[in-house]
């Protein structure tokens, strides 16, 4: 991965670490009240059959994101 990796570019069975966040308003907030902060580990559980949302393992909950959220959400390996 590069350094403009995001969250949505994470496989199934895939792990890393939430460097940035560039979402604002009301969805910046929830992202940040689920935990997603610096630092934070994020394992992808994979997606539904749609494509949309995935499942991610955050903090030990399954959150589900839609692709234009996790898209926001930068990452690190």
């Amino acid at each position: 991965m590069n350094d403009t990796a995001t969250l949505k570019d994470l496989k199934r069975g895939q792990r890393a670490r939430v460097r940035a966040l560039s979402s604002t308003g009301g969805i910046r907030r929830r992202l940040l009240d689920i935990g997603l902060i610096e630092g934070t580990e994020v394992e992808c559980l994979g997606k539904s059959p749609a494509g949309d949302p995935t499942a991610y393992l955050i903090r030990g909950a399954v959150i589900a994101l839609r692709s234009e959220d996790s898209g926001q959400i930068y990452i690190c390996k």
